[in-house]
């Protein structure tokens, strides 16, 4: 390609998705629809401006090879293990019983019509058509930020399975082609299977001894741009590693991205590669639009249409029992149903895998690969019909009682945004104080919890904007940040420091790089919810070795106060590592050594030193003897 023309097509693409995205979204549809829209326009049946669709789609799905190994860096090896009865469970009864239905209402369908069907054939559409699309999938969930609930996690499990199901599909079309009435050439299947699971035990056991030592040694040259090109060679050469046995690049990066979920370089490789994903699954999802054979489509209208509604009722009538037993909540069905129900671009790697091996022919894989590509396009406009139509009708349904919105401004001074084990205890205090509170919280399964306990919880999401206002954020005195994911603490922090400059933020850090973060947008009043717990362990471990009550008090409180030094010192070098990991053996170094010279001051072991003998309090709790009483002297 001559270098004009490629900055012409460049610049072409850019503007359609400038251009698409934005009046998409202001639309109400999505971006994805604006990606496929401008895909349309620039394509061969729109403005002509691209025609080589095949070309692009190739390298842009590169996106969804990126997007997976950003799932599994989400994903621990723990969680994942946690998560394999939905995965070979649910998943395979996804894909297996829609492959089945498909074939059988195919063969039931041609008979019908006296055509003779060929099994092989079929076989092989019902595999393509039972395939989801993981782009469209994972992004739609992300888009929504609904990953995390029980849809969102269901649909994950069934695309990982359709990716591991890529090994035997594969495997078993050079069997279909050697099957009567095929046509194919003799293959080698189990020679192909083999080197696949030899591939994948590669991945997993050089991931382990490999991965980490690597990044260590690009780390240790503190270049940044070098660990971000360190970072996608990574992908590229896990992906290209699949490819080359003919297997899903998105599944080996899936397995990478697992193999680095626990890793110290797991934020970093997120932050190096998330612009890279958007932008190649924009392009995905571009090249997919002008990817629609419109000749295809309008010169048998009807057949399309009959393929593309009978395969997403069937599947979605599968989806629906599934959906039933998994259980997902009543509202979130519809997500789960409408996201696997399409067809996915799995589907045309087995379409074109079996029209090479002469399986099928190429006007039915033409027809196959039309009416999937068709789906993927109608997908999002689905979901927003059933957001708007369908599940404000299943709310109006509902047996139970719905989780209570803030209909009408709040004026508490005080706002707690998460209410779950942290932010419970928060409350309870506050509470109990007098002090009243408007409390926000995500979770609709926990707010049923704390209705049962009667508590009094507002359901919404504390980043958005407009929900703030309402529970009284501008008059309010305190923003209480209990929010359990990091992401989104982070995020409401941004907002409220944007908006609502005149709030006191005191905020939950789940560790200590929570707390830079938070540090770092000017949130000073930081607790991390393990700290004190665990001293209360550490206190209770030192009286069992026979420390007596104030010496393990004051060791503690002695450790606590060392520890929230080091940690503001060590503050302004959070984003080095070798820095930081330096200063914290240096103040490991220095406590060991100030509690080394107490102890040979005061002589002896911890059991033969004379220790305090806890004096009554007048409620009958135990106090030191220069402690204040908790109650005050009677006059």
């Amino acid at each position: 390609m001559e270098h004009g023309q490629w900055l012409t097509i460049t610049f072409t693409y850019l503007a359609a998705a400038v251009i698409a995205v934005p009046l998409s979204r202001a639309l109400g549809l999505g971006s994805i629809i604006g990606y496929l829209g401008a895909g349309i326009a620039i394509g061969p049946w729109g403005l002509k401006l691209v025609t080589d669709a095949q070309t692009i789609l190739s390298v842009a799905e590169f996106g969804v090879v990126l997007m997976l190994f950003l799932v599994g860096l989400e994903l621990e090896p723990r969680r994942l293990w946690a998560m394999r009865r939905p995965i070979f469970g649910w998943g395979a009864a996804q894909y297996l019983g829609c492959t089945l239905l498909l074939l059988g209402l195919g063969i039931g369908v041609l008979s019908a019509m006296e055509l003779g069907p060929s099994w092989q054939r079929l076989l092989v559409v019902a595999l393509a058509l039972a395939m989801s699309s993981t782009a469209i999938g994972l992004s739609v969930l992300a888009e929504r930020n609904e990953m995390p609930t029980s849809a969102g996690q269901g649909v994950l499990s069934v695309a990982l399975f359709q990716d591991i199901a890529a090994i035997p599909v594969l495997a078993l079309i050079p069997l279909l082609a050697l099957a009567p009435g095929a046509g194919g050439e003799h293959a080698s299947p189990w020679l192909g299977g083999a080197k696949a699971l030899g591939v994948i035990a590669a991945i997993i056991l050089g991931g382990r001894l490999l991965l980490r030592p690597f990044l260590r040694w690009i780390a240790g040259s503190k270049t940044p741009e070098i660990f971000t090109a360190a970072s996608l060679a990574l992908v590229v050469g896990i992906a290209s590693l699949m490819h080359a046995v003919g297997l899903s690049m998105a599944l080996g990066a899936f397995l990478a991205g697992v193999l680095l979920a626990e890793s110290e370089y797991r934020r970093e490789l997120e932050t190096d590669i998330e612009p890279f994903k958007g932008l190649l699954l924009g392009l995905f999802f571009i090249a997919v639009g002008m990817g629609i054979d419109f000749a295809v489509v309008m010169g048998q209208p009807l057949a399309i249409v009959a393929i593309v509604a009978g395969f997403l009722l069937l599947k979605a009538g599968v989806l629906a029992l599934i959906a039933r037993l998994m259980p997902i909540p009543l509202l979130e069905r519809s997500t789960f149903v409408i996201l696997l129900a399409q067809g996915g671009e799995f589907g045309f790697v087995v379409l074109q895998a079996a029209s090479g091996a002469a399986v099928i022919d190429a006007t039915t894989a033409s027809m196959i690969t039309a009416a999937i590509t068709v789906s993927m396009l109608l997908t999002p406009l689905l979901l927003l019909l059933a957001d708007r139509y369908w599940v404000p009708r299943l709310e109006g349904c509902m047996p139970t009682k719905k989780p209570d919105e803030i209909a009408e401004p709040q004026n508490a001074p005080i706002i707690i945004a998460g209410f779950g084990r942290y932010g419970q205890i928060v409350g309870r205090l506050l509470f109990a104080s007098g002090l009243k509170a408007t409390v926000l919280e995500h979770d609709a399964d926990v707010l049923d919890s704390l209705r049962k306990w009667g508590w009094r919880v507002f359901y919404g999401d504390a980043t958005r904007l407009d929900l703030l206002r309402i529970a009284g954020a501008p008059q309010a005195k305190v923003l209480v940040i209990a929010i359990d994911d990091m992401e989104q603490s982070l995020k409401l922090a941004d907002i409220a420091r944007e908006h609502f400059p005149h709030l006191t933020i005191v905020a939950r850090a789940r560790n200590v790089q929570h707390h830079y973060q938070l540090k770092e947008r000017g949130v000073t009043l930081i607790e991390r919810e393990t700290l004190d717990s665990a001293l209360m362990s550490g206190r209770s471990a030192l009286e069992a070795m026979g420390f007596r009550r104030h010496q393990a008090r004051t060791l503690a409180l002695r450790f606590r106060r060392h520890n929230i030094e080091l940690l503001e010192a060590a503050a302004p070098h959070f984003r080095d590592e070798s820095k930081l990991i330096s200063m914290v053996q240096a103040g490991r170094a220095q406590l060991e050594e100030m509690f080394a010279l107490e102890r040979q001051g005061r002589g002896g072991s911890a059991q033969s030193r004379e220790g305090w003998h806890p004096v009554a309090d007048p409620d009958g709790l135990p106090r030191e003897p220069n402690e204040p009483s908790a109650r005050p002297a009677a006059r």
